[in-house]
C-alpha cells in the first residue's frame, strides 16, 4: 500500500465520521462555548469542515502564510456547514491521487510573515491535517455532550447509540 492509498483510506473513513458529527449540530447552538477560552461551536465546526481542504492545499502550494488573507465563508447553519465540508472534502479527495506520491517529501512551510513556525515534508502536513480533524471533532463531541445532544460513535458505537444492552 502506498502512502497515498493509506491517506485516502483514512481520509474517506474520517470524512464519514466527521460528516456525521457535524450533522448533529443544531442551528440554534452555533454560539455555544463551554468556557471563555473555548471556541464557539460555529468557529470550531467551521474549522473542522475546512480541514479536509488542507490536503488539497498541501499538494497544490508550498505553504501558508497567516499574514495573507485566508478566506473562510460565513457559516450560519448546519446546511451551510455541511455544504462547506463537502466542498473542502472533495477538494482534498481530488488530490489523493497516485501521481502525488512523489510530492510527499517536498517541503511545506507554515508561517506568519517573517516568522516561520515550521517547514516540514508534505507527508507530515497531511498527517497533521488528518489528526487535527480527529482532535477537533473530539472537542466538538464534548461540546455536544455538554448540550445533551446525542453524539455518533467514531470508532465504534457511542454511549448514545445504546448498542451494549
Amino acid at each position: 500500500m502506498t502512502f497515498i492509498e493509506f491517506f485516502k483510506k483514512q481520509f474517506t473513513e474520517e470524512g464519514a465520521t466527521t460528516r456525521n458529527m457535524l450533522s448533529r449540530i443544531p442551528d440554534d447552538k452555533f454560539d455555544y462555548k463551554p468556557h471563555p477560552k473555548s471556541m464557539d461551536i460555529k468557529r470550531l465546526a467551521t474549522h473542522i469542515a475546512d480541514l479536509p481542504g488542507w490536503i488539497h492545499m498541501t499538494f497544490t502550494t508550498n505553504g501558508i502564510d497567516f499574514a495573507e488573507p485566508y478566506e473562510i465563508p460565513e457559516i450560519n447553519n448546519t446546511a451551510e456547514l455541511l455544504a462547506f465540508f463537502e466542498k473542502r472534502y472533495n477538494e482534498g479527495l481530488s488530490t489523493l491521487i497516485p501521481e502525488n506520491e512523489k510530492l510527499l517529501d517536498k517541503p511545506w512551510m507554515l508561517r506568519n510573515g517573517a516568522k516561520i513556525y515550521s517547514s516540514d515534508p508534505k507527508i507530515d502536513i497531511i498527517r497533521m491535517a488528518l489528526s487535527q480533524q480527529i482532535h477537533h471533532r473530539a472537542q466538538l463531541g464534548v461540546f455536544l455532550r455538554l448540550l445533551d445532544i446525542p453524539i455518533p460513535g467514531s470508532y465504534g458505537p457511542s454511549a448514545d447509540e445504546n448498542t451494549f444492552g
